[in-house]
C-alpha cells in the first residue's frame, strides 16, 4: 500500500457554506486513484459543509464500561443527544443556542445523587426536563456540544473496499503513535459525495465506533413543552 505521512485535522464546525464541497481540485478523479490524504481531505470538506448530520457512537473501555450516544445536530447551535451508560442510566439533552434541556432517567438520577449527596425528593426532577445555561456543561458530564470535531495525526494508508450501511466505501487507516499506538479507520463513501460514513478507533484504554448518517436532512429541534420544564436555577 502506498504510504503518506500526513497531519489530519478534520473539524465539523459552524459552517456558512451554501453548497457542499465534494472534493479538491481534480475532485472528479475516481476514489481508487486518490491518495489516502486526498480521500481524507475530500471527506473533511464534505462533512464541514453539511447543514445537519446524525452521529451514533459506541465506546467500550478496557475495564468493560460502555457508553452509547445518539446525536442529531445542525453543527452550529441546535442539537439533540441521548447518552446511555450501561451501568449508570440515560441522559437526554436538547440544546438550543445558549440553553440546555436535560432529562435524566431514574438510574442516572440515582447515580448522580449518590455522587453529589443531593436529594431530589420534592424537587420535581423525576421525568421532567431541567433547563440550564449551556455554559454550565462540563467535560465528562455526558452533555453534547452541537459542533462535532475530531483530530488525528499520523501515518495514513488506503485500506479495503467495504460496505457501510449498504453504501460502498473505502477505508483509510491512520496510525497515531501519540495515542499509545492507537489506530483509526475512516470509512469514506466512494459513490456520490465522499461522506465520512464511519470512524473506528482502537487504543489501549478504549475502543469506539462512530457512524454518520442523515446528511443534510431537515431538522425540527424545539424546546420541550413549558409544563414539562423545571428551571435548574431553583435546584439546590
Amino acid at each position: 500500500m502506498r504510504t503518506a505521512m500526513i497531519a489530519l485535522r478534520a473539524v465539523l464546525v459552524c459552517s456558512a457554506a451554501g453548497a457542499a464541497l465534494t472534493g479538491c481540485s481534480g475532485g472528479s478523479t475516481a476514489p481508487a486513484e486518490r491518495s489516502a490524504g486526498q480521500l481524507l481531505d475530500d471527506a473533511n470538506r464534505t462533512m464541514s459543509a453539511l447543514g445537519s448530520v446524525t452521529v451514533d457512537a459506541d465506546t467500550v473501555s478496557a475495564g468493560g464500561s460502555r457508553l452509547t450516544t445518539h446525536m442529531t445536530t445542525d453543527l452550529k447551535s441546535k442539537c439533540t443527544n441521548r447518552a446511555e451508560w450501561a451501568a449508570a442510566g440515560t441522559l437526554e439533552q436538547i440544546r438550543i443556542g445558549d440553553t440546555d434541556y436535560v432529562r435524566p432517567d431514574a438510574a442516572y438520577l440515582k447515580t448522580y445523587l449518590e455522587k453529589t449527596g443531593r436529594d431530589a425528593e420534592g424537587s420535581g426532577v423525576q421525568r421532567r426536563w431541567i433547563k440550564s445555561p449551556s455554559s454550565r456543561a462540563q467535560p465528562g458530564d455526558g452533555l453534547a456540544s452541537c459542533p462535532y470535531s475530531f483530530t488525528s495525526f499520523g501515518e495514513a494508508d488506503k485500506g479495503h473496499a467495504v460496505s457501510v450501511g449498504g453504501r460502498k466505501a473505502i477505508e483509510v487507516e491512520v496510525h497515531d503513535r501519540s495515542e499509545r499506538n492507537g489506530s483509526f479507520t475512516f470509512s469514506i463513501a466512494t459513490e456520490g459525495k465522499p461522506y465520512l460514513l464511519k470512524v473506528s478507533y482502537r487504543g489501549t484504554d478504549y475502543e469506539t465506533s462512530t457512524s454518520f448518517s442523515g446528511f443534510d436532512e431537515p431538522l425540527a429541534i424545539r424546546p420541550p413543552a413549558a409544563a414539562d420544564v423545571l428551571d435548574g436555577a431553583g435546584l439546590s
